[in-house]
């Protein structure tokens, strides 16, 4: 990867949206050249996909929360990927410290928060869970590569 590679990125990133001509324009290069890098990137796997970035409070999702999560008995898969299945899971790490596992969701309601909560403390291997809301998002986005 070189500097035009990562400008083609970083134009994606900030608008998923942009045709190849507005890129290229960005970029500083042709439209073909843009063409051609940003096929060998995908055959790369350098991205990973194109998405949009909901304003999950203007949907109606306005209680983000970060659970940490111990898991037992080596069954860290396990829990993870129950816990990724549920629909208002957004990300689901694996991590060092204290908690074996951090995820962050988004709910409508306070209800909905205690209810998942809930859930995964049922779940087989959940030793214990530990909650923070988000009362405010200062900086949510791409990382500039």
């Amino acid at each position: 990867m070189d500097r035009t590679d990562l400008a083609i990125i970083n134009a994606l990133e900030e608008n998923a949206r942009l045709s190849l001509r507005k890129i290229a324009k960005q970029v500083g290069v042709s439209t073909a050249t843009v063409m051609h890098r940003l096929n060998a990137i995908e055959k790369q796997r350098a991205i990973k996909s194109y998405s949009a970035l909901p304003d999950y409070d203007k949907l109606g999702y306005s209680i983000q929360a970060i659970i940490d999560v111990i898991v037992s008995k080596g069954k860290l898969f396990q829990v993870e990927k129950k816990i990724a299945s549920h629909p208002s899971v957004a990300a689901v790490y694996d991590m060092t410290g204290h908690f074996d596992v951090m995820v962050i969701a988004y709910f409508k309601t306070r209800r909905g928060l205690d209810d998942f909560i809930k859930k995964i403390q049922t779940y087989d291997f959940v030793e214990k869970t530990e909650t923070r809301i988000i009362l405010n998002t200062i900086k949510e986005g791409p990382v500039r590569v």
